[in-house]
């Protein structure tokens, strides 16, 4: 699980590196606090980040069922692309909102793939778990 714990904190840093960004164009573009209207780049910014908490929903507990009942090392590989989608996203958004298509679904493809692969071996394991539980009780009976 180490490789997918240093995914799982590598996505929250980019989170915040992001954040960053945001407090930056608020700064350079005299958008002030609480507003998040105003100027489009900074607009942009605020969209990149909050876009990127909305996908984390997800990425953590698909990366985190993915690993736990399919596979460690998949779970790392797949997160590393949505780690570099992330990226792809920030830079085509921050330049033009119509650029950043490629980068959306450079992350949201693989948040769906872990949590459809976590949620298929979880149910995978449930009912071969639950078939295991009635033979055993099956032998208690005898």
């Amino acid at each position: 699980m180490l490789w997918v714990e240093i995914v799982i904190a590598l996505a929250v840093l980019e989170f915040v590196v992001f954040g960053m960004f945001v407090g930056r164009a608020r700064a350079l573009y005299q958008v002030k606090a609480p507003a998040t209207t105003g100027n489009e780049v900074f607009e942009r910014y605020f969209r990149i980040h909050y876009n990127t908490l909305e996908q984390l929903i997800a990425f953590v507990p698909g990366i985190w069922l993915f690993a736990n009942h399919l596979s460690v090392r998949w779970a790392a590989l797949i997160g590393v692309l949505y780690l570099v989608g992330r990226i792809v996203y920030f830079r085509g958004y921050a330049a033009a909102a119509e650029k950043r298509h490629i980068g959306s679904l450079l992350s949201m493809l693989p948040t769906l793939a872990l949590l459809l692969g976590g949620l298929g071996g979880l149910v995978y394991e449930a009912l071969h778990t639950a078939d295991a539980d009635v033979v055993v009780e099956g032998n208690r009976q005898n």
